[in-house]
């Protein structure tokens, strides 16, 4: 009795940790350090390629709600992230080298873990792990090699392999920023040095200027331009600008709830940029990803206040992601119907974020660890984050099929009362769901 996981990404470790807690022994195949990904810069388990943060932990959103419900069924990946958390207002935004030494550890401690350095070719079949008693789960993401993608496609049935393109924010060495030319402040908060987020003001003619130079940089060419496709919470700044000048100032660039104590005004425009670790050291851009080309980027950022003398320990840049559609190629427990003891994990499915991808790896390994032992594990209610996550991606949306994260909008709606409004209505669906989640874990 074995389970072997491809990928010691977010999904891959959650699920190799899900299925040790089962008390079932598990092979991880990583292929990282000896064969490198676009994105990736190390082989560290959960390495994370983009932002450092794992979004809200605040229980009234619905991020904050998954890692709630993730933690409920002892979920590594959200104890690790808190493990290594550095500050960042409601955010859980983590030291990415201890969040990923955090997890090996834990992994390794289970007596029950092994992880080979190899790249994975092909699947064995149904008979074949059937004789083994073994089953797999594929968390290979969506940067997968080519040899295996096409495997992963041919065990989809021939269900229509899509994409979309991400993209990564620059991260500065935070000796290089001028400080005296930023504040310290979490939006809605005073101005002062209690705040975790860096603010660097800019007024009208500095933002013009550097919308002016966005527009004039030199992009990296993407192959199949015409038909590029971005996830919509992670744009490149310069398709926002594309949508109009005032966009930034609506977006990542947004002055509002954040008061410059040097005007007592909100600025015209604000850029804020989040510690990357707790010592402070390193500041990544928030919602900053781009396309521009490496000295671009320099010379563009350095453009903003605080920013002219910067060094830049990470340039930003765009990859292509590969996602499978996952109500064509996936039973509900997320194993393939052509091969009920492969299981798929993580982005490649159709989820979106960091803790998406390890909520699915968690199902996963539930899952693959119910199947050796002749069980069957249920998913969570469709009214609760993790159950509406594995709905989406097994059963799917009305419309297209294209990423999705965590969000209100994938639980059943909350009929409208006179008198109440939004909010309301939203603290109705995460009470409800937490109320359903508790039900389900506990019956």
């Amino acid at each position: 009795m074995r389970v072997h996981v491809i990928g010691g990404g977010l999904a891959g470790s959650e699920a190799a940790w899900q299925v040790v807690r089962q008390g079932i022994p598990v092979t991880l195949h990583e292929m990282r350090p000896q064969k490198m990904t676009p994105a990736h810069q190390t082989g560290n388990m959960a390495e994370l390629v983009c932002s450092n943060s794992l979004k809200s932990m605040a229980e009234d959103s619905a991020p904050g709600l998954l890692k709630r419900e993730m933690l409920a069924l002892d979920s590594l990946i959200i104890k690790a992230g808190l493990e290594a958390r550095v500050p960042a207002g409601q955010a859980l935004a983590v030291n990415r080298e201890l969040f990923s030494k955090a997890i090996r550890t834990a992994l390794e401690a289970s007596g029950l873990f092994t992880r080979v350095d190899e790249e994975v070719a092909a699947i064995p079949t149904v008979e074949e792990l059937t004789e083994k008693n073994e089953v797999w789960i594929i968390a290979t993401g969506p940067l997968t090699a080519d040899q295996l993608a096409q495997n992963i496609l041919e065990l989809a049935g021939g269900a229509k392999r899509l994409h979309f393109y991400d993209a990564i924010a620059p991260v500065i060495d935070a000796e290089s920023i001028d400080m005296s030319k930023g504040f310290m402040a979490d939006r809605w908060q005073k101005g002062d040095d209690g705040g975790d987020y860096l603010n660097l003001p800019l007024n009208d003619r500095e933002y013009n200027d550097f919308i002016d130079a966005v527009i004039a940089s030199e992009k990296m060419p993407l192959h199949d331009f015409e038909d590029v496709k971005y996830f919509e919470s992670c744009l490149p700044i310069e398709v926002m600008i594309e949508r109009g000048r005032d966009t930034l100032r609506f977006g990542p660039m947004k002055p509002v709830g954040l008061t410059d104590p040097r005007t007592g005004r909100w600025p015209y425009a604000n850029i804020q940029l989040r510690k990357e670790n707790v010592d402070a050291t390193m500041f990544s851009i928030v919602g900053f990803q781009t396309k521009m080309k490496w000295p671009e980027q320099s010379r563009v950022f350095k453009m903003i206040p605080g920013l002219e003398t910067a060094e830049f320990l990470r340039f930003g840049s765009v990859h292509r992601n590969t996602y499978i559609k996952g109500p064509d190629a996936l039973a509900d427990n997320l194993s393939f119907k052509t091969n009920s003891r492969v299981f798929l994990a993580g982005q490649i499915t159709g989820v979106e974020g960091y803790t998406e991808s390890a909520a699915i790896g968690l199902l996963a390994g539930r899952h693959a660890a119910a199947t050796l032992k002749g069980q069957r594990f249920a998913n969570p209610p469709a009214d609760t984050i993790l159950g509406a996550l594995a709905q989406y991606i097994t059963v799917g949306p009305l419309g297209d099929y294209s990423p999705m994260n965590a969000n209100f909008g994938l639980l059943p709606a909350i009929p409208k009362v006179r008198g109440q409004g939004k909010k309301d209505r939203q603290a109705e669906k995460v009470s409800r769901a937490w109320r359903s989640f508790e039900s389900w874990v506990t019956p």
